[in-house]
């Protein structure tokens, strides 16, 4: 349990990073608009989603935009390197350092050693989450390599995640809160690879996870229909925020970069505004990692964006309800039960709207093997609550759930510009004489004028909803930034002339126009919340023209404060003077590692050389390299490389490692209170093609393993 006290331990606020995805140019600066702290994007070659690529020439647009709120870009170089593709890679990072990239999230370690070498140390390096990063030793192994930060492994507690920062507390920990899960370990499946000749290690994962199989026994009995039994739920942890700021993790990742922009609006409002009232309750204990106010016109709502049902997953420990056996498909919102159904319409019981064009659906069972169908229709007309489809579906019946998977209003509501965000900050003016206190004969005098500017609001990004007809006001108070670097420029206004260095008493109140030029900030990132005017400043003649010029000078300063600020980077110069022991290489990885040595995805000399330098005496190939095109699709399955099971004929592969267990989730899990199950293991998933996997229960580690038939 987590205390919701502050943290006296923290002298200095944590700083806290949303991290939302960003499939284009477009998806990235809403990310930003929307409240993000920081994106991550693909670049033209290497991501680990082949078909969420952008140029260079766009990705240095989004680092231009995302700087000036002082958030941050990442990219993704996160597949496996082979030789031939690895002076293409540096030279994409090269380019990609040029264009004012923040960080590089790496799987790939003979990558990762070069790529420390060449980029500057204002470039973080990230471990993504293909590295398998389960425990405190391989996070503290990766910081030792040069990484800045560690992607964890989704399966880890909340509790586990605790306990690597306890251990590692000056290593940023990032964590998964929204999105998709991949039902197997990241970084430890090759089933797509085996099965289809897609590698998941290299951004061309063909979703082996969201089929349907057969459950079968030793003895062949059919134990599951035609069940999607590797298909989870998406992961919302937006309720378990605070527990996770608790946790020592500090960056929070929304997954999506094949999404649309409307999920990308919907999901980083949403989570920005949750973040933002966890800070409000704990003052000075967390702060944002950018900066802005973000004015919105939709509510958010996580159940009309694409989903397939949420689950915490194991954020609070293991539970059974974390997978979506009838469908892979988004079901989206519940809204209500069939009640009549007539020959082209039918009356459903629910309080929501319904709109021409929804989309709806509902899950038909088969009666002999129980096997679920998801069935969908569009809503041609709705009168209130009766629904006049394009086709009345087949399948419908009285007292069926019926679900809204595109939500037609709320998709017009998205449409366009939905939020704005701006900086706010307090600006000085003021007049210094160069003789004080009386003005010489005439009324005037030289001197100069000046102003400062200073940003406020910076702890959190603070919201306000808007609307056509009323417009809501915001009640936050100021809060004065409080980061390493205040942005706080002040300087005079000088070198624009005589004009300028000559101070004449006004012959009427000058406070209205100063304060108007001042506040002219157009198009900037920019808004004013308040001018304080110094010792009675007012009082002198300052053409408009001169305070524009004023204003000019003192945003531009302000740009280049903000563009500099410190962001979220751990500089590797202070890692590479670390005191801290070397772990043993052997300590790094799970056992089977060392049992399967294809598991360390060794696709090129560098990282063969790398490994070897840590000391691995038994290194293998990546399993994509030892088989191209796939096990099942011709490839020679007589090495004897991935040999596991001591028969010496027999070919095995570890082909997914899972933290969720069929055999649990089906309430056949003795040691946590399920039945005792009567079939005869191995257990087998089986496909309509009559291809086999065993699943391996490895009940000491509760894991479960999907292996191929040999």
């Amino acid at each position: 349990m987590y205390s919701s006290t502050p943290n006296t331990q923290h002298p200095t606020p944590n700083n806290i990073e949303l991290l939302a995805p960003a499939k284009n140019l477009e998806c990235g600066i809403a990310a930003i608009d929307h409240g993000a702290d920081a994106v991550y994007i693909g670049a033209s070659r290497f991501g680990a989603r082949q078909s969420a690529s952008n140029s260079v020439e766009d990705i240095g647009k989004l680092c231009e935009y995302a700087h000036r709120y002082g958030a941050t870009v990442h990219v993704t170089i996160n597949t496996i390197i082979y030789n031939d593709e690895f002076e293409e890679t540096l030279a994409l990072v090269r380019e990609l350092v040029k264009v004012g990239v923040d960080a590089f999230l790496l799987q790939d370690m003979g990558l990762m050693s070069k790529v420390r070498e060449m980029v500057p140390d204002t470039v973080a390096l990230h471990a993504s989450t293909q590295c398998d990063t389960r425990t405190w030793e391989k996070a503290q192994w990766l910081s030792q390599q040069g990484f800045d930060r560690v992607v964890l492994a989704r399966e880890l507690s909340a509790e586990e995640i605790k306990d690597i920062h306890r251990k590692l507390p000056d290593l940023e920990l990032e964590a998964f809160v929204h999105g998709a899960l991949c039902v197997s370990y990241s970084g430890v499946c090759y089933v797509s690879q085996y099965s289809f000749g897609r590698s998941a290690n290299r951004g061309a994962c063909a979703q082996f996870c969201r089929l349907a199989f057969d459950l079968k026994d030793a003895d062949g009995k059919t134990i599951e229909h035609q069940r999607h039994l590797l298909s989870l739920k998406d992961m919302s942890q937006i309720d378990n925020l605070e527990t996770l700021m608790r946790s020592g993790a500090c960056a929070f990742k929304i997954e999506g970069r094949l999404k649309d922009i409307n999920y990308v609006k919907n999901v980083v409002l949403a989570y920005s505004k949750r973040i933002d009232e966890i800070i409000r309750k704990n003052p000075g204990e967390f702060r944002r990692a950018s900066l802005g106010r973000v004015r919105y016109s939709f509510t958010p709502d996580l159940k009309k964006t694409f989903n397939r049902g949420y689950t915490n997953y194991f954020l609070k420990g293991r539970q059974a309800d974390i997978f979506s056996p009838d469908t892979p498909k988004a079901l989206g919102e519940f809204v209500g039960r069939v009640k009549e159904i007539r020959r082209d319409s039918f009356n459903v019981s629910s309080t929501a709207n319904f709109t021409n064009g929804d989309g709806l659906c509902f899950l038909s069972r088969d009666p002999e093997s129980q096997s679920a169908r998801l069935e969908g229709f569009r809503v041609n007309r709705a009168v209130g609550n009766r629904l006049y489809p394009f086709k009345m579906p087949r399948g419908l019946k009285a007292g069926m759930s019926l679900y809204r998977n595109q939500d037609q209003a709320f998709d017009k509501e998205l449409s366009g510009k939905t939020a704005e965000r701006k900086i706010q900050i307090k600006m000085w003016f003021g007049a210094n004489p160069e003789t004080s206190p009386t003005l010489s004969e005439g009324g005037e005098d030289h001197g100069m004028i000046w102003a400062r500017a200073e940003v406020i609001g910076a702890k959190l990004i603070s919201y306000e909803q808007t609307s056509d007809q009323h417009p809501v006001s915001n009640s936050t108070s100021h809060e004065t930034i409080s980061n390493e670097h205040p942005i706080k420029p002040s300087f005079p206004l000088e070198g624009l002339g005589e004009l300028a260095l000559t101070l004449q008493l006004a012959q009427k109140p000058q406070h209205d126009n100063i304060i108007r030029q001042l506040t002219k900030l157009g198009n900037t990132v920019y808004e004013c919340a308040d001018v304080e005017i110094v010792d009675g400043a007012d009082k002198y003649f300052i053409p408009s023209s001169i305070l524009a010029e004023l204003r000019r000078l003192v945003i531009e300063n302000l740009d280049e404060e903000v563009m500099s600020m410190q962001r979220m980077t751990i500089h590797r110069k202070s890692k590479k003077n670390s005191s801290e022991p070397k772990l043993q290489f052997s300590m790094v990885n799970p056992s089977q590692y060392q049992q399967l040595p294809y598991l360390y995805n060794i696709s090129n000399d560098a990282a063969r050389k790398f490994y070897e330098q840590q000391g691995l005496t038994k290194a293998a190939p990546a399993f994509e390299i030892q088989y191209p095109n796939g096990a099942a699709n011709g490839a020679d399955a007589t090495s004897k490389s991935f040999s596991i099971m001591g028969d010496k004929e027999a070919v095995s592969h570890l082909l997914m490692q899972c933290r969720h267990c069929i055999r649990y989730s089906l309430g056949y899990c003795v040691k946590r209170g399920g039945i005792k199950p009567t079939w005869r293991e191995p257990l087998f998933l089986e496909l309509p093609d009559k291809r086999r996997f065993r699943l391996e229960f490895d009940c000491k580690n509760c894991q479960m393993n999907v292996c191929n038939v040999t």
